[in-house]
């Protein structure tokens, strides 16, 4: 029963997985396709911890890991772009000058 239940997770979350990928292709505004981007991020997070309790396994902790904090940074890095037009400013460096 558990093994059905996982499984029907998995279909679900990979057809939200293409709903992500059909926004972030055609998304009408870059807040949109970031949004999306970090929707995918969350979804693949959620696909590989299913995936670790469908194979009774803690093998891919450390990737479930990676992948929440390489999508965390790269939403912080977009929204920062968006709002400032840089990712990392440079401040008032003596070597500049």
């Amino acid at each position: 029963m558990m093994n059905t239940i996982l499984m029907v997770s998995l279909v679900i979350l990979s057809l939200a997985v293409l709903g992500c990928l059909y926004r972030i292709l055609r998304g009408p505004s870059m807040p949109d396709r970031i949004l999306a981007l970090d929707t995918l991020g969350i979804n693949l997070l959620a696909m590989v911890a299913i995936l670790c309790a469908l194979l009774r396994t803690q093998a891919y902790f450390d990737t479930i890991l990676l992948i929440g904090i390489l999508t965390f940074i790269g939403t912080t890095a977009f929204a920062r772009y968006l709002e400032r037009g840089v990712v990392i400013e440079h401040g008032d460096d003596p070597d500049d000058r």
